[in-house]
């Protein structure tokens, strides 16, 4: 149960201590469950703020007790964590109330544990979308796969790529609720994050157009990802995503990496099928539930 002196703060912006507050409990939680409770984009929100953006947090005595992002954008979205030791209180249905009282939004459950599928079916939400994380080793090999002709695969150049990877992005993920949302704010901060490689970012040009992108993303502990594997829906068809994918795996063994991760809707049957030939296995799904 609740303790009536828990309070509830909402703001578009949270000074630099409460986010590293925030941080420090979405380490703690992220150690006890195992999954990461804020997903990238939530993490990017915290930390450099956004436009839209709503912040919770749950106090107790000055104490953090948890945490709450709303997104207010086309589809309304928000994350939620709290701290281990003050689980089982009711904080967690207390900052889920909090933010479907701003109106109707989705809400992922990263992992769907099932304290998340509990709270889920309290507050009345539905399932509406599963995302999918898959893993292989990076110690079996590689199958290859040629590139067409026509084609160059270089690396992505800072300050001239920006804006014709934007525009294929956008084209190629129209139908993804975020992947196909990333403005060029959003971009420059995945260029400014530390992990950022313009090495690991490997683009298909083909008379002077760029068909096709692999984005890897480098992890700590040898672990590698397809962050972003994308082709333009007009040079489909040519094995182009299939060589993308295999230059990109060949350059994270090559860093050293043992294993590599990706993220998948989980409708999406034709990447999955890709994935799945070249050694990648369902390891975990993360739901993402609607209010009424």
């Amino acid at each position: 149960m609740v303790d009536a002196a828990l309070e509830i703060s909402r703001s578009q912006r949270i000074s630099p201590a409460e986010v590293r507050a925030v941080l420090a409990m979405v380490d703690e939680a992220a150690a006890s469950d195992g999954v990461d409770s804020l997903n990238e984009a939530g993490l990017l929100h915290l930390r450099h703020g956004h436009p839209g953006v709503e912040h919770l947090i749950a106090r107790q005595d000055g104490q953090i007790l948890g945490y709450a992002q709303r997104n207010g954008g086309p589809v309304p979205t928000g994350e939620l964590v709290v701290a281990p030791r003050y689980r089982g209180r009711g904080v967690g249905s207390v900052l889920l109330a909090a933010l479907i009282e701003r109106g109707p939004l989705r809400i992922w459950a990263i992992g769907n544990r099932p304290a998340a599928q509990a709270l889920a079916r309290r507050h009345g939400l539905s399932a509406v979308r599963v995302l999918l994380r898959m893993e292989r080793s990076l110690e079996e090999p590689v199958l290859a796969s040629p590139v067409p002709d026509d084609v160059l695969i270089r690396t992505f150049r800072l300050g001239s790529d920006e804006e014709a990877w934007l525009d294929l992005n956008a084209r190629v993920f129209a139908a993804h609720p975020e992947q196909g949302r990333i403005s060029r704010g959003d971009l420059q901060e995945r260029l400014a994050e530390p992990w950022f490689d313009a090495g690991g970012f490997f683009l298909a040009v083909s008379g002077g157009r760029i068909v096709g992108f692999h984005w890897t993303k480098q992890h700590e502990d040898q672990l590698g990802e397809v962050y972003v594997l994308g082709v333009d829906p007009q040079s489909g068809g040519r094995g182009l995503g299939r060589a993308l994918l295999a230059v990109g795996l060949t350059h994270l063994k090559r860093l050293g990496n043992t294993k590599a991760q990706l993220y998948v809707e989980a409708d999406h049957g034709a990447a999955i099928a890709l994935y799945s030939a070249y050694g990648f296995r369902v390891v975990r799904r993360d739901v993402m539930y609607a209010s009424p």
